[in-house]
């Protein structure tokens, strides 16, 4: 295995574990996650609990697209937009001085902005080259 083929499917894997993974944790407390979103002053009230509603599905289904290793462009381009998306929240709530939980990984895990400012971008470069590295079919 060549280190371009070993450095895509190390960035699928984790890519697809990590929205695997919160995807199921927020899943599990929608009401907390509808709380989270929130706290950012970014929706509507009641488009929060739609958000909340529908986004774990959204990042369970793209990171078992991704674990499984089908349409792993289409979930990769999906998961860069929805960080990019993520990442214009989080700094929107900066420039604005909020002191929120990025609610990312679900509640309890307090994690400032800015830190998860920086995972984003990490996130972001691993749905880049999940995208970018896939080797063409029949190779």
């Amino acid at each position: 295995m060549n280190l371009r083929r070993l450095a895509y499917h190390g960035c699928r894997l984790l890519l697809g574990g990590l929205f695997l993974y919160a995807g199921l944790v927020k899943g599990q407390d929608v009401t907390a996650f509808a709380r989270d979103l929130a706290a950012y002053q970014l929706l509507p009230y009641a488009f929060n609990y739609l958000v909340a509603a529908t986004l774990p599905y959204v990042e369970v289904l793209a990171g078992a697209l991704l674990l499984l290793g089908r349409n792993v462009r289409g979930a990769a381009l999906l998961l860069a937009l929805l960080t990019l998306v993520f990442i214009g929240a989080i700094l929107s709530a900066m420039l604005r001085g909020l002191e929120i939980d990025c609610g990312c990984f679900g509640g309890g895990a307090a994690t400032p902005l800015w830190l998860a400012l920086l995972r984003d971008l990490g996130i972001l470069a691993l749905a880049h080259f999940s995208y970018h590295l896939r080797p063409a079919p029949g190779r």
